[in-house]
């Protein structure tokens, strides 16, 4: 398969501290790529990296066959690369239409207007509409956003990273506060896009990791210390002595 993202050499320091130490990372398109790690070891500003959230001190991102290391979190939106974030970052205030619709303006580079043409409002609500269908929450469009369950809001989260049209999707910690029917449906929902998405997954659990990934890479200490996939990963003795053999005993 053709690689869709390409990470070399990916170094970030906070003052003294490397918590990105010189990652190498392939993603293939059309794969579910997780990525595991103990708590520290520097996952999400992995993420925030390759989202343009955090700019790297050295190394580059490659996506698509294009240097973005140095893009903006916008210009790589608009490339068809958009993250999920760990903690929901959504308007509690408005509707889940509202917010869904903001993202798919935001798509099109306009801005949200109370007062716009009504045959564009049409459109952009059917376009919002689509993406709150596909992640089950067509019937909750007229709700407050801040009326939704924990679940919920993850579902909505995702609905506005897909108004974007991702090719490729970031998802920090889908599952994070969730349990029981709430995680499977999300776990559902992304067995679903991995069929017609590229996705990069961080995720605590490990059985919905080993359900869902295609391959997995290991970060530990800002570094990769394995990557395969699932079945060779778990069997790897460096990575069972340093992850999820320290899993497996608690």
């Amino acid at each position: 398969m053709t690689d869709l993202l390409e990470v070399r050499d990916l170094r970030k320091n906070f003052g003294a501290l490397a918590v990105t130490d010189g990652v190498d990372m392939r993603v293939a398109e059309g794969e579910l790529h997780a990525v595991i790690g103990p708590n520290g070891a520097g996952k999400t500003t992995l993420i925030a990296q390759l989202s343009g959230q955090l700019a790297p001190d050295s190394g580059r991102v490659i996506y698509a066959g294009r240097d973005i290391t140095r893009a903006d979190m916008a210009a790589r939106v608009e490339a068809g690369l958009a993250r999920s974030f760990q903690i929901t970052a959504l308007l509690p205030g408005m509707t889940v239409l509202e917010n869904v619709a903001l993202a798919v303006q935001a798509r099109s580079g306009s801005s949200f207007r109370f007062w716009r043409d009504a045959g564009s409002e049409e459109i952009t609500n059917a376009q919002a509409r689509m993406a709150l269908d596909e992640v089950g929450l067509a019937d909750r469009a007229g709700a407050l956003a801040s009326a939704l369950s924990h679940g919920e809001q993850r579902q909505l989260e995702l609905a506005v990273a897909l108004a974007t049209k991702p090719r490729l999707l970031l998802l920090d910690e889908p599952l994070a506060g969730t349990g029981g029917a709430e995680a499977e449906r999300l776990i559902a929902l992304m067995q679903r896009l991995k069929k017609r998405l590229t996705l990069v997954l961080i995720e605590h659990d490990m059985d919905a990791v080993f359900q869902l990934a295609d391959r997995i890479s290991v970060l530990v200490y800002g570094r990769i210390v394995a990557s395969g996939p699932p079945a060779a990963v778990r069997a790897d003795p460096a990575v069972r002595a340093a992850y999820l053999g320290e899993e497996e005993g608690a």
